[in-house]
């Protein structure tokens, strides 16, 4: 797990160095619609609840039609609050559609004992731009990451969530 976060982190800062004519900086938040699954044993359950996102973001354009994305996101549901580090790949469609995929890591905050609080997944989504600056965004979340201490491979609980929201770029 530490070797993923020092890649995350070295390619966070590496690219920043590129293209940085092309880089903006933004704000973000909107609405969390988050999920949990458990599993013990054959037996699974699913639980959702509603929360919200609030965060900073780098465009760093790479390329006239792909840019990386660094963030930094509170996600705030009330079991299951987190630090969110997604590092997107975003691709231009066109001058106002985007589609954005990468890894995200997570640190869930005021886990109990007997949970992990190091989260890890995919996301991926659409972005339309409304102006240069305002947006408009929705994203899923895959988390891989079985937040169970010493779960093995007979218990698991893993967060997922939809995000829906907007933003601004400066």
């Amino acid at each position: 797990m530490k070797k993923l976060m020092l890649i995350a982190a070295f390619a966070a800062f590496g690219l920043s160095n590129v293209n940085a004519q092309e880089t903006s900086f933004g704000v973000k938040a909107g609405v969390d619609f988050a999920s949990s699954k458990v599993e013990f044993d054959g037996f699974s359950a699913t639980g959702s609840e509603t929360g919200f996102y609030v965060g900073a973001f780098a465009e760093i354009g790479v390329s006239e039609k792909f840019a990386v994305q660094p963030e930094l996101l509170y996600v705030a549901v009330t079991d299951a609050n987190q630090i969110a580090l997604p590092i997107m790949a975003k691709f231009m469609v066109t001058d106002q559609f985007n589609v954005m995929a990468g890894p995200t890591l997570g640190f869930v905050m005021d886990q109990p004992e007997g949970f992990n609080s190091f989260n890890y997944g995919i996301e991926a989504g659409v972005s339309y731009e409304f102006t240069e600056e305002f947006f408009a965004e929705a994203r899923y979340n895959i988390g891989l990451a079985n937040l169970i201490e010493d779960g093995g491979s007979d218990v698991s609980a893993k967060l997922s969530g939809f995000f829906l929201g907007v933003g601004y770029k400066f």
